[in-house]
């Protein structure tokens, strides 16, 4: 029997189907190194992008050939084809003195916010693009919720990396984290969340992780805990403690099976913490 299957439609009961806002894209066969890329929500090429175009170059074959999704904008006062999608492709292609041209998809997005929202789009469910790059990505297009967190995280004196710290060394209230505090910002709105935050960053915490900031979540929203400290007075355990509570979290791990990392973290900070002294009530 034939393994082959038309494409068919699903059925869309109950979906409301978009209307395209622009134009049938175009696709055009270019000189790969006439395109450009623009850096405010692009990735910069590191070591394992470096070894990624190597081998495209060494297996570089049309069966295997995506064309890069493109824009026009300008640079330099004229127009330029802006790859949204694609650079490593692009690269590959301009680095191969057997390529002198290559199909590219042409979509209509004139400006940097509109290219930078194609781009989220184009790379939302793709793996490889990390979330620090989406983030970025989706500041620079005007998305609603990043500008949130990076408002947050700015107010909260936290700097957002646009990705790893190349050498793992971290400064003092560094983070890349972003969607850990996505999330925190939408349980917590975006005072709540920068009240959690400032409780890190004043800690000195380098970087501020995942752990840390759902550890404070915990401790700082729990009725159980919340009510017997005060935010300063957790801020003065976390950075007393430093990087000693992380080993104990583990060792409060490994003695209670099933509790997460980051609420022994917690356990840990609370103990540690100057707690409120309780007045009686006259009756």
């Amino acid at each position: 029997m034939s393994n082959i299957r038309p494409i068919a439609p699903v059925d869309v009961a109950g979906l409301k189907p978009a209307t395209p806002t622009t134009g049938l894209p175009i696709c055009e066969l270019v000189d790969p190194q006439t395109l450009f890329v623009d850096g405010a929500y692009q990735r910069s090429i590191g070591e394992n992008g470096l070894r990624q175009i190597r081998r495209m170059i060494q297996r570089f074959c049309w069966t295997r050939f995506k064309p890069p999704i493109c824009a026009y904008g300008r640079h330099e006062g004229r127009t330029v084809l802006m790859v949204l999608d694609g650079q490593h492709t692009a690269i590959a292609a301009a680095s191969n003195p057997n390529i002198g041209r290559i199909p590219v998809m042409i979509v209509e997005a004139p400006e940097t916010a509109a290219q930078a929202a194609a781009f989220v789009g184009q790379n939302t469910d793709r793996l490889g693009v990390t979330p620090l790059q989406l983030h970025q990505a989706a500041v620079v297009a005007q998305d609603e919720d990043a500008l949130t967190v990076e408002q947050v995280c700015q107010r909260a004196g936290v700097a957002v990396l646009k990705g790893p710290a190349g050498n793992g060394r971290y400064r003092a209230r560094e983070t890349i984290a972003v969607n850990t505090i996505s999330g925190l910002v939408q349980r917590q709105t975006a005072m709540g969340a920068r009240r959690i935050l400032e409780v890190l960053a004043n800690a000195e915490l380098a970087p501020i992780t995942g752990h840390h900031i759902r550890a404070a979540e915990f401790l700082m929203t729990d009725r159980d805990y919340c009510l017997k400290f005060e935010p300063s007075d957790l801020t003065v355990a976390i950075g007393e403690l430093f990087l000693s509570a992380e080993d104990d979290a583990k060792v409060f791990c490994h003695g209670h099976s099933g509790v997460p990392f980051w609420k022994a973290l917690a356990v840990t900070w609370f103990r540690k913490t100057k707690k409120k002294r309780h007045l009686r009530v006259a009756a």
